[in-house]
């Protein structure tokens, strides 16, 4: 596994999954902001018995519970439609964990949530579900760490310190009212919903409320329907194209002991439920399901508010980059424009230059040749001169060659040729210093 995931990384992963750009940018989103998830292929055995290998994020998520953050380990799998279709969450315990079976995860650790359910590939992400989440194990925590060995004398596991990251028993606080841990010896999972009086108030399953079972996530094609294990107790969820309540199932309340009180005339009532106390199990169920229901909206709005930002800002990045390269290109174009404009007036002035030539007859070379001052005439001239010396020294030596004069003569020749031309190049030599040109 490399020690930063890549875009390269992340394609040779993907490589089997119908939208391979889209759930890499999800993916990508995902670790930038939980670092502890890791991104691997596995293979996945479904219901019955079929294996895939799918992509899934392993590691932990922060989860904040009682003042403390607790790292919670799970699996989230990605189907190779996704994000058609929703994610499959579980939570992975370590061998000093245990799985509190909730509405939420069952036995098995699959986590159920409306986020799922109602997932939309088109407002939908991994993010939004991860925070999701956290929202959710944080009321109701989905492990809770074993007894040690040496404390079960006193029947009760401590609470885990916040440093070793594990999630402790939800429903347990210090106040002596409260019910004690149920060790795995004694005690089955204990729900942390408020449940009625009733001889199977140890069992966890739901009451009949009035309100309707969870809904069910809709199942992705060509895959088998992964179902709920018939021993936690869930209702099954209906079809996809029904219309879900708007979250959770309600709960009555806790189990109240029953005792005697005295009315105003002095006559002993037993503690049996009345209405009113239903009625007030009711609305206290219906409210903690639609605070949860909002803070589920609201997390999924902040998640897309995220996303909303990070596209605004790449906007305005893309939108400054876009103002520079306009405002260079009209640089150039002035430029362009100051160019052709100087271009056309030396092309006019070469035309009329050229008609002026072609009505004269003829030009003579010493006329054609003016220097703006005497000293550049005197330059001018010794430079021709100069340079016919040089000439007339090179056909010197050609005539030698062809035996046309003898030794004497070129040398002769060439001795008073050389003279005059050393004199001819002291004399450039002094004009150029006179005018500051270079030499």
């Amino acid at each position: 596994m490399p020690q930063q995931v890549n875009d390269s990384y992340l394609s040779q992963l993907l490589k089997k999954y119908q939208h391979q750009d889209l759930t890499k940018r999800d993916v990508l989103n995902a670790i930038h902001h939980y670092k502890n998830l890791i991104p691997k292929i596995d293979r996945f055995v479904f219901n019955d018995g079929t294996t895939k290998d799918l992509m899934c994020l392993t590691g932990t998520i922060p989860v904040p519970f009682k003042g403390n953050t607790y790292n919670i380990p799970v699996k989230i799998w990605l189907l190779d439609t996704h994000p058609v279709n929703s994610p499959m969450c579980y939570v992975t315990p370590t061998s000093d964990m245990k799985i509190k079976v909730s509405r939420n995860v069952d036995q098995n650790g699959r986590i159920y949530l409306p986020y799922l359910h109602e997932w939309n590939p088109n407002s939908s992400d991994l993010i939004g579900l991860i925070q999701v989440m956290i929202i959710v194990f944080g009321e109701t925590p989905p492990v809770y760490s074993k007894p040690k060995v040496q404390e079960t004398s006193t029947g009760y596991p401590p609470y885990p310190p916040a440093a070793s990251g594990y999630m402790p028993m939800p429903g347990v606080v210090s106040n002596p009212t409260y019910p004690p841990y149920p060790t795995a010896a004694n005690a089955g999972p204990r729900p942390s919903f408020p449940m009625p009086l009733s001889s199977e108030s140890s069992q966890y399953r739901p009451q009949a409320t009035g309100y309707p079972p969870y809904p069910a996530y809709p199942p992705a094609s060509n895959y088998p329907v992964y179902s709920t294990p018939s021993t936690v107790g869930y209702s099954s969820y209906p079809p996809v194209g029904s219309q879900p309540s708007m979250g959770y199932p309600s709960y009555p309340p806790s189990t109240v002991p029953a005792v005697t009180q005295q009315n105003a005339s002095g006559q002993a009532n037993t503690g049996t439920i009345s209405e009113e106390h239903i009625r007030a199990s009711l609305l206290s169920a219906v409210e903690d399901k639609l605070k949860k229901r909002l803070r589920e909206v609201i997390a999924q709005t902040q998640a897309e508010i995220q996303v909303l930002k990070k596209t605004q800002d790449d906007l305005n990045n893309g939108k400054i980059k876009l103002d520079d390269i306009i405002s260079k290109l009209e640089q150039e174009q002035v430029e362009l424009e100051s160019n052709v404009r100087i271009l056309r007036e030396k092309n006019n002035e070469m035309k009329e230059i050229l008609s002026k030539m072609e009505d004269q007859d003829g030009v003579e070379i010493d006329d054609a040749v003016v220097t703006t001052a005497p000293l550049y005439k005197q330059l001018l001239n010794a430079f021709a001169e100069e340079n016919a010396t040089e000439d007339a020294i090179y056909f010197l030596g050609e005539a030698l060659r062809k035996n046309v004069i003898d030794l004497d003569v070129f040398l002769k020749h060439v001795r008073e040729l050389s003279r005059k031309q050393f004199m001819l190049r002291a004399l450039m030599q002094r004009c150029r210093q006179k005018a500051g040109l270079p030499f």
